[in-house]
Formats: structure tokens, sequence, C-alpha cells
């Protein structure tokens, strides 16, 4: 699988209204400081704002342009994706203390760590106060060769109440010719205060066709047959859908449907064999209860038994927090989701 980090990528679908807002909205010098960019995981959101912070660092070469698209081999392309341009400054959640070590150990003995190997380091659970702080020191120094300067926080959802609210007060006098990019899974759950200072750019689920398309070229080898079932499964995410093809996610899905649609064929060695499976690996049983949350989704969408199936869906998620809170025994929770969506079915 090719792997292309948002920074990297210059590629982006599904998303043409929004980046057609926001150019309107550029071009009639009417930019709002703040754009707060939401939408369900996986989609390309913080691609999307990659793709707007370079556009708006070159924006002296764009004042006519009618595409935020940026070559690659642009200069500023080049200065976002080493994180070194001076007017672009990316907040998220910071490294552990021991993983930081690490960082800092390889630095220093000249072999800095990979991408993919960062990716596979700890990160602390919330972006930290001190860390929001940053920004009022980043925004207070003159801006170089007077250009705008840009903001991305990657994502908001993981402030704490300390580093919301040193945000808000960013927000509430925001310096000049300055934007702040805040991605979003779950911009309900921000301060009020917060949303209400933001222009709202909310992206869609990609369509199955775009999932297809991104597949093809992530993943050249699939066949046009697994290419399809994992647009249908993914729920709009191409995330999902790459993370399903690289850790046998079909296999796994097809395997579910057997236990839950047979109906008075149903075999419990079946379904026994899966809990083994799912008990014994984190990572098979996180996408195992994806899964079944799509399943849900699915059948509360079509209409049929909609009210039954969202009382399944929270039933899943509650089951699902019970094993991380009540360290639940995984096999015993698998069997509790099995019987209750079985029993809706």
């Amino acid at each position: 699988m090719t792997f292309v980090l948002p920074k990297d990528n210059s590629y982006l679908i599904g998303h043409e209204k929004a980046e057609k807002l926001f150019l309107d909205a550029y071009q009639r010098q009417t930019l709002h400081h703040a754009f707060l960019i939401s939408g369900i995981e996986g989609i390309g959101k913080a691609t999307f704002a990659y793709k707007i912070a370079r556009f708006l660092l070159t924006s002296d070469e764009n004042q006519t342009a009618d595409t935020l698209d940026i070559s690659p081999k642009n200069p500023v392309f080049m200065q976002v994706s080493s994180s070194s341009h001076p007017n672009f400054k990316v907040i998220e959640r910071g490294y552990t203390d021991t993983d930081e070590k690490k960082i800092i150990k390889a630095i220093k003995e000249g072999q800095p760590l990979s991408d993919e190997q960062l990716q596979n380091l700890k990160k602390s659970t919330v972006i930290k106060v001190d860390e929001i702080r940053e920004i009022n020191n980043f925004l207070s120094k003159k801006s170089f060769n007077g250009t705008w300067r840009v903001v991305l926080i990657d994502s908001v959802d993981d402030l704490n109440a300390a580093s919301s609210n040193a945000l808000l007060k960013i927000l509430e006098e925001p310096p000049e010719k300055s934007i702040l990019l805040l991605i979003s899974h779950q911009p309900n759950k921000l301060l009020a205060t917060i949303r209400s200072r933001c222009i709202k750019l909310h992206l869609q689920p990609l369509s199955k066709e775009n999932i297809g398309v991104l597949l093809r070229r992530y993943m050249p080898t699939l066949n046009e047959q697994d290419i399809q079932q994992l647009s249908s499964i993914s729920g709009g995410s191409i995330r999902k859908a790459l993370k399903y093809a690289s850790n046998n996610g079909l296999q796994i899905y097809h395997n579910l449907q057997e236990i839950l649609f047979k109906g008075s064929s149903f075999r419990l060695s079946k379904a026994c064999e899966m809990a083994d499976l799912v008990s014994s690996d984190d990572d098979i049983w996180q996408l195992t209860i994806e899964l079944i949350l799509q399943l849900c989704a699915d059948m509360i969408k079509s209409g049929e038994k909609g009210e039954a199936f969202l009382d399944c869906y929270q039933m899943v998620l509650q089951s699902t927090r019970d094993v991380t809170a009540l360290n639940m025994d995984k096999k015993h929770a698998f069997f509790k989701i099995i019987h209750g969506v079985t029993t809706v079915l």
C-alpha cells in the first residue's frame, strides 16, 4: 500500500463543493479568520486543510486562481511537507515523554526517524494548554514576506478544558492576515463558543465511486470485486477501506455475515472461532467492532427495523466501553453483541 501523509498529499477528491466555498471567499476577499473543517474520520479533512494552507502561503501567486491546487514541485509545497515554512504551524498531540526522548536521541545521532517510524510512536491523549499557547508566540512574530500566517490544529477534538479556553482567547482576538484551520471529527462536542467563531466547512463521506478511485490509486493490486466490497463496507471513509484491505477486513466481514445472517442455520462453532480470534488480538477486535457498527448503521439507513438497530448500535458501543473501562472479557462481550444483533435480525 502506498502510504501518503496529508502534508505530502496533493491528491484530493470528493470535496469539490467545500473547495469552491473557500476559493469563492478568497476571491471576494471575505476570508474569515478561522475555519472548522469537520466530518467523519478518514475522508481527507487533514489533506484538505493542508491544501488550503499551501494555497494561502502562495497566495501572492494565486490572485486569480480558480483552484486550490499547488504543484508538489512548488517550494512552498516542499517547505510545508518538511515542516519548515516560517508562516505555517501545526498543532497536534505531542509524543509521550518516553517516545519524545527517542526522537531527540535519533536526531542527536544524525538518524532522524522516518514518517512511518513516527507514526508508530505513542502520543499523549490530549493537546495540552502549553501547546495551544505556542500559537500566540507564533502569531506575535512578523509574517515572513508579509504573506498569510496559517495555523492548523489536528484535531480540536483532542483539546482539554484548559487548552479549549486558551484557543477561545485566540479566536476572540485574531491577528491580522492570519487563519486558523481547525479539524474536528465530532464538532458537536466542542465548546459552542469555539464553533460560533468559525466558518463551518463540513466534508461529506466519500461516495463509493470515490472510494474505488482512491483504492485503485493506493492499492493497485486489489481486484475489482474486493474494491467494490470495500467501497460498500467502509462507510465513506478511505482510511477504513485501506485498513480493511490491509488487515483481512473483508474476510472478517464475510465471517460476521455467516454468523449474523444464517438464521436457523446458525453455527455456534463458527461464532466460537470468531470469538477466540477477536479476543486474542486488539486490532482484530477493533476492526470487528467497526464492521458490526457499520452493519448496524447500514440497517438503520435502510429503514427496516431502524429503531431496533439504533438500540443495537448503542449496545455495541456500550459493550466496547465496558471492555475498556470495566475490563470486560472480549469473548463475553462478543457473544453479547452477536446475540443482540441476531435477535433483531
